[in-house]
């Protein structure tokens, strides 16, 4: 049984099929990855050779937030274009002795991954790592880069409505040009297209329900969790054995405009409730303003090991970052930018176990208050009880559903 994982998208995008990776071929599959070029490394560790697809995601993401794009300017449609194509080119060959396509992250991306599995006629399963990318009535579509939701519509149905005709003037043109080059008739709703009549939803059941009833068939399995063994380095370990739990601070793979003013606003923040910082760089480059001993800078490490021993989290809001705090016990401020980070900000509220940051740039007054709220004995007891709610296991709950049931 061979599997292919294909996914064009942030960190957050891979990392959870290096989780469903580790479990199917720990069912006896053997697994194959497609991913942006990015993830040469973090692939190899875990002997998963990366076929790379699409541009350097890093680069396209800072060009897109501080405008220095890494290529000439082109429109949406225009770049969906490029990666369907490209796509499909580096997935094809790899896919030929497959026996099923796993897709997530970019739809364009997704789209040709389809049409591979389409034109080799094995199954294709779509994965989304969060509830509102898929069409509910109890929740309304994300809006994409040039079509806002009009305000004055509430009813979600006539919103996932509108969804539809945005997502197929976006990337209907590059999805069914290309289909109909390589023989494959046009789809009417591209969207739909890429999710499929029966997508996973790699959530947390707590922490990311899917309501019913849907007019969708989704099979929710849980968060898929990359396996992480190692040791946090010697001086982190260090700064951490010398004081008391400091707050951590870090956005992911989420390059940031102002990295600086942040830093500052972050660390003077933490500083004012009376805590060390612990300041994670990622993408951001978020840095250090002082040489003052109570903050500590740092790059890749185990979170999954580290969150378990800070006072609390600030992050962007993704949902690996999201599902890891929790799973540790740790309150959180979610400071969302894009995408789904705004839903999880609203989760992580509701579930009394942090603060949603109002908008995406933070000042000293703003991430104060949202401390406030998220160091309380309060937020850390119900974020101690939702931890032990919290499933581990989505990620094998997925690789018997795929080697069983989908594969059928």
């Amino acid at each position: 049984m061979r599997v292919l994982l294909s996914t064009y998208g942030s960190r957050g995008d891979v990392e959870p099929m290096v989780g469903l990776a580790a479990q199917l071929r720990a069912l006896g599959a053997e697994v194959r990855m497609c991913a942006p070029p990015d993830f040469k490394e973090l692939l190899d560790g875990f002997g998963l050779p990366l076929v790379p697809i699409g541009w350097p995601v890093r680069a396209l993401t800072k060009g897109a937030v501080t405008g220095t794009a890494p290529m000439p300017a082109k429109t949406l449609p225009q770049r969906a274009a490029e990666l369907v194509a490209s796509t499909y080119d580096a997935v094809a060959p790899v896919a030929e002795d497959c026996d099923m396509l796993v897709a997530t992250g970019s739809l364009p991306a997704a789209a040709a991954g389809r049409a591979v599995a389409e034109k080799l006629g094995i199954p294709y399963v779509f994965v989304s790592y969060f509830p509102s990318y898929l069409p509910s009535p109890h929740h309304p579509p994300l809006e994409w880069p040039g079509r806002p939701l009009p305000p004055e519509v509430t009813d979600n149905r006539v919103l996932w409505d509108l969804n539809t005709e945005s997502l197929n003037a976006l990337f209907g043109d590059a999805v069914n040009n290309h289909r109909v080059s390589i023989g494959l008739p046009p789809v009417d709703n591209v969207r739909d297209h890429v999710l499929s009549d029966r997508p996973l939803l790699a959530a947390d059941p707590v922490l990311g329900p899917w309501p019913e009833p849907a007019d969708l068939d989704v099979v929710q399995t849980g968060a898929w969790i990359r396996p992480d063994e190692r040791p946090l380095p010697e001086d982190l370990e260090a700064f951490l054995d010398a004081g008391a739990p400091p707050v951590y601070v870090g956005f992911g793979s989420i390059p940031l405009r102002d990295a600086e003013d942040v830093s500052r606003a972050a660390i003077e923040a933490v500083r004012g409730q009376g805590h060390r910082v612990l300041v994670g760089r990622g993408w951001a480059d978020l840095t250090l303003i002082d040489d003052q001993d109570d903050c500590f800078a740092f790059g890749e490490v185990n979170q999954q090991a580290l969150f378990g021993r800070v006072a609390a989290v600030v992050h962007h809001g993704g949902a690996g970052t999201t599902t890891t705090a929790a799973r540790a016990g740790a309150p959180q401020v979610v400071v969302p930018q894009m995408a789904d980070q705004p839903y999880w900000a609203g989760r992580v509220a509701e579930l009394g176990i942090g603060a949603a940051h109002d908008g995406p740039t933070p000042s000293f007054e703003s991430l104060s208050a949202a401390l406030k709220t998220a160091l309380t004995p309060q937020a850390r007891a119900r974020a101690t009880a939702v931890a032990d709610e919290v499933r581990t296991d989505g990620a094998t709950v997925a690789a018997k559903l795929l080697l069983g049931e989908f594969i059928r």
